[in-house]
């Protein structure tokens, strides 16, 4: 960790450089000032680790991107954000930049190629990939610089974002903070090597030491990575540092020797900075403290300000509107196009290779995706046409694929991220639900990613293989969860998906694939989400379902047609986020009985949702109570005849139906 001279800083200007690294310090001080006044409820202490926020972004082009955590107040400061509006964000008034949504540093600015943290660690770097590979594909001269703290770097997200980036040689820095502790937790305990800088060589990568308390090295450090990172793929940086203060305010450092903070202080990088360009005759003591004078008056001013600024407000409707961003209108085929018939699998096959036709953007990524095809056969015969830029084979990293997604929508590309099995989303569970699910919402930054995810059973393929998922992401706001029944509304609302700036669940069922067949319109069309389809009309109950359960209510209600002149009316939702109320109520009206039909186990299955919502909104109209037909609250069994006998709704559904028609 040697440390250059101030000589080897080419073009450096140390006055402004000296300005960057006070003002991030004098702003904390401010902070904690106001803490202690009881005008602040909480704040993230980055005291003694300004270099590496501040000696980073110096180093790196203003076209980079910086992905920084709460510690990094010096990258948003240095890259130049409003400072009025910074000042609103961190105070929690009107006028900053989540509008209450989020805290401090959790948002992004691309206008400045900033993207800011989720509180789980280590989930940006996978995003980081996806930028990276967002800037080869367009053969761009940027980077990617992100960090992660020393405790972050034992997550899977650190791991399965190295391995990526080495694999396709993307052009991204991991930039590793080690300030000593976690929360209470010293790194010995929980980092077996003593340098995070050697996991580099599992990686096939550079992996440099760096002082983290010394800026030049910082600067000198950053600039090298970012050389190599552009040209020969990615560099992990280590920077030693200490944290001097608490995990936040509140929790203190009585965990901490007080001999291991006093020697911290004394490698202080503010300290240190003035020392080493007075003692080269660069800037002298006065110099310093009139910048600090200067800052000092600043801050102070507009911390006041901001703290006279209006307290967040806002309307319900405004807060559900911020949810999503708006979506294009779809674009239905006209009543009379041609049309050809098609398996459901040839639907989807389709719909992604027009897509992929009419648009260089969209990008498909998933295990097996490319010469094999995927694990169903989707995308057979992509890469050959499309090359292995846009059909790219990943790792068996979930949640990195999904974060890696994100990232590349962010530099507006449309990712399509294909899940092996729906099972497996279980492992790309944090990206899906704590990251595309929120960003909207909290900083207004679109995010077009459709995953993919073939489900259900049917097929004798276990616990595993085989599981109905949907109601976990049809509870997270943010998500919107699509569920085709037939192949045309397969091709149709994939189509939609890919349009949508939102993330989108698009679940597809594997025993549909090749086992059923419909017309489907020739060329590009779109369906709305939110809008049910009538898939048999009928005046004497109605069945709400999606996916395979069409299928089986269709066969049900033909059966007592035939067998007692029943006319059941069959409602497929097509999407559950947004469900179509509407068209549920104008059937319950005419029927006045109400099935709830779906593959899933019972227990909070969306089923129960529409049950609830109609027994709310509908009551005055039923005859009978709501019943719901749903598999049974155990794991799929293996073995076909517990799955068909015992697990299944489908056996299940005619004596509920019965029993419905005879209340």
């Amino acid at each position: 960790m040697a440390s250059p001279s101030i000589d080897a800083q080419e073009n450096l200007d140390l006055h402004a450089l000296a300005r960057a690294l006070l003002e991030p310090r004098a702003i904390e001080e401010k902070m904690l000032t106001l803490l202690r006044q009881g005008r602040l409820s909480k704040w993230f202490s980055g005291i003694g680790q300004e270099a590496i926020a501040v000696g980073a972004t110096w180093a790196l082009e203003d076209s980079d991107y910086l992905l920084p955590m709460h510690r990094n107040l010096g990258v948003w400061t240095t890259r130049g954000v409003d400072r009025e509006r910074l000042f609103c964000q961190l105070m929690g008034r009107e006028g900053g930049f989540t509008n209450g949504r989020d805290r401090t540093f959790h948002f992004g600015l691309p206008e400045k190629n900033l993207i800011g943290m989720i509180s789980h660690m280590a989930a940006m770097l996978p995003v980081a990939c996806g930028i990276g590979q967002a800037l080869r594909y367009r053969e761009e001269d940027r980077v990617a610089c992100a960090f992660c703290g020393d405790g972050g770097t034992r997550e899977g997200d650190f791991h399965e974002a190295l391995n990526l980036a080495s694999v396709w040689n993307l052009p991204v820095i991991f930039l590793v903070e080690n300030n000593g502790y976690g929360l209470s937790t010293p790194t010995e305990e929980a980092v077996a090597p003593d340098d995070i800088a050697d996991a580099a060589a599992g990686y096939d990568m550079p992996g440099t030491v760096v002082d983290g308390n010394d800026v030049f090295a910082v600067i000198e450090a950053v600039r090298e990575a970012r050389a190599h990172a552009r040209d020969q793929g990615p560099v992990l940086l280590e920077m030693k540092t200490f944290r001097v203060r608490g995990h936040e305010e509140a929790s203190g450092t009585a965990y901490v020797p007080d001999e291991l903070i006093a020697e911290w202080k004394e490698k202080d990088p503010i300290d240190r900075f003035a020392a080493d360009v007075q003692e080269e005759g660069a800037l002298g003591s006065e110099d310093l403290d009139a910048i600090r004078t200067e800052l000092e008056t600043e801050i102070d001013d507009r911390a006041e300000w901001a703290l006279d600024q209006p307290a967040v407000t806002s309307t319900p409707e405004a807060e559900r509107d911020a949810v999503f961003a708006p979506s294009p209108v779809a674009d239905p085929p006209a009543s009379d196009v041609d049309t050809a018939e098609a398996r459901f699998i040839d639907a989807i096959h389709d719909g992604l290779w027009e897509a992929m036709r009419a648009d260089e953007d969209v990008v498909l990524m998933g295990q097996d995706i490319a010469e094999y095809g995927g694990a169903f056969k989707v995308t057979d015969g992509f890469v050959e046409v499309f090359g292995e830029e846009r059909v790219r084979n990943t790792p068996i990293i979930e949640d990195g694929a999904i974060g890696a997604g994100m990232g590349l929508a962010i530099e507006g590309l449309t990712p399509v991220v294909e899940m092996q099995y729906a099972d497996f989303i279980s492992c790309g569970f944090n990206q899906t639900v704590n990251n595309l699910a929120t960003t909207h919402y909290r900083w207004g930054q679109p995010v077009n990613v459709t995953i993919r995810a073939p489900f259900g059973g049917g097929i004798g393929a276990g616990p595993f293989h085989s599981q109905s998922r949907e109601a976990w992401f049809a509870h997270t706001p943010g998500l919107k969860v699509v569920i085709p029944a037939t192949p045309h509304d397969a091709k149709g609302l994939l189509r939609t998906a890919l349009a949508d700036p939102n993330p989108v669940l698009y679940f597809e069922h594997k025993k549909l694939y090749r086992s059923i067949r419909g017309e489907v319109p020739i060329g590009s069309y779109g369906l709305p989400f939110g809008e049910a389809r009538v898939a048999r009309s009928g005046t004497d109950a109605t069945i709400v379902t999606y996916g395979v359960g069409v299928h089986w209510a269709l066969a049900e209600a033909d059966h007592q047609a035939e067998a007692h002149g029943v006319e059941l009316e069959v409602i497929d939702l097509r999407t559950l986020v947004p469900w179509d109320r509407e068209t549920v109520q104008e059937s319950l009206q005419k029927t006045n009985r109400l099935l709830v039909l779906h593959e899933a186990t019972r227990t909070a299955g969306f089923g129960a949702e529409v049950a609830a919502e109609l027994g709310e909104t509908a009551f005055e109209w039923l005859d009978a109570p709501i019943t719901r037909v749903a598999a049974e609250d155990l794991p799929v069994p293996n073995a076909k005849p517990l799955e068909d006998e015992i697990f299944s709704a489908k056996g299940r559904l005619r004596p509920k139906v019965e029993e419905l028609l005879a209340f």
